[in-house]
């Protein structure tokens, strides 16, 4: 597939090998819409012709690094390529047919990408066990779902997915968000690894993270799933916040800041503001603590099926022994 296809949503842990970049796709998917299938196809057969060398030393490099990482020596005909482009139509028949030439096994899936991204969405239609980790911002949440996780627990961290925390912070210092498609197609692959019947925690989340949408099926069955809020005092809370943001640059938090200015208004964003110049950052967390502590006991006040955990002073490990007990309960 090009890269632009590639880009947008792919099988996760594939290796992208284009045929045409995104130029050429253009220029063949044209020749398909006025010319007709017959020229586009040997408008495509003339730009691989000139790069077929290309291609194939392409397909051996990943071979050769598929090898290297395994540290074994496999012959050619015992690996199997699964081989997929974004119908099933003549790019990776094609390519699986020049693959066997070279004794490799191959497989192409019937109806492409298009018919996995089906796969994808019907996956958010299944019933998921779902326990939602709730609490203010602060409180550890995402530690404690990998401390779960650790304890082989199915977990779904929404926001490591994302590349991003969730508040307006939550981009610093991380990675460049997937593309939406792409961040269902991950979510649906880590779903299809658990037991449905088996209890699956995630961490309570509003349905945007970043740029990055919950599924609306799933975040609809995570709305009316039990819950277990973590109430921490408010110092832990700025310790943990502080732990987490004080390293990132001022012009950085400061524009964290003015993006949801009119959200705290203009007294808490010049409180904010001045307290990052400085350094005060006991005094930004408190500032913006207020606006995010109001919207989330707005949010909470309509939630059914809710345990109340208080862990003012308790250590992650004994709220992870107080959650496994009220499993139990």
């Amino acid at each position: 597939r090009s890269p632009e296809e590639y880009y947008k949503g792919h099988m996760p842990n594939s290796i992208n090998i284009p045929l045409f970049n995104n130029e050429e796709r253009a220029i063949v998917g044209k020749q398909y819409k006025y010319s007709g299938r017959e020229i586009a196809v040997k408008e495509g057969f003339k730009i691989i012709d000139k790069k077929i060398d290309v291609l194939i030393q392409d397909f051996f490099s990943v071979i050769d690094e598929y090898l290297k990482n395994n540290e074994r020596k496999i012959p050619s005909e015992q690996i199997k390529m699964r081989i997929y482009c974004a119908r099933g139509g003549m790019r990776s028949q094609s390519i699986s047919w020049l693959l066997e030439k070279f004794n490799f096994n191959c497989i192409t899936l019937d109806g492409g990408y298009k018919l996995y991204r089906n796969w994808v969405l019907r996956n958010f239609t299944e019933k998921q066990n779902i326990i939602v980790i709730g609490g203010k911002t602060g409180v550890g949440k995402t530690k404690i779902l990998h401390k779960l996780e650790a304890l082989n627990y199915q977990i779904l961290d929404f926001e490591s997915l994302a590349n991003h925390r969730g508040s307006s912070f939550g981009g610093l210092g991380m990675l460049k968000q997937p593309t939406n498609e792409q961040y269902e197609n991950m979510i649906a692959e880590k779903l299809i690894n658990y037991n449905s019947n088996n209890i699956t925690f995630v961490e309570a989340e509003s349905p945007n993270i970043g740029k990055n949408r919950i599924p609306f099926e799933l975040y609809e069955q995570m709305k009316v799933s039990p819950r277990i809020e973590i109430k921490r005092a408010e110092k832990i809370r700025i310790n943990e916040l502080i732990n987490t943001y004080s390293s990132f640059s001022k012009d950085d938090l400061k524009e964290s800041v003015l993006r949801i200015s009119k959200r705290l208004g203009p007294q808490r964003t010049k409180s904010a503001l001045d307290s990052i110049e400085l350094e005060n950052w006991e005094g930004v967390c408190k500032s913006v603590l207020e606006y995010y502590d109001k919207c989330y006991e707005y949010d909470l006040k309509n939630k059914l099926n809710v345990k109340i955990l208080k862990m003012d002073f308790k250590n992650d490990d004994e709220i992870i022994k107080q959650i496994i007990s009220s499993l139990k309960k």
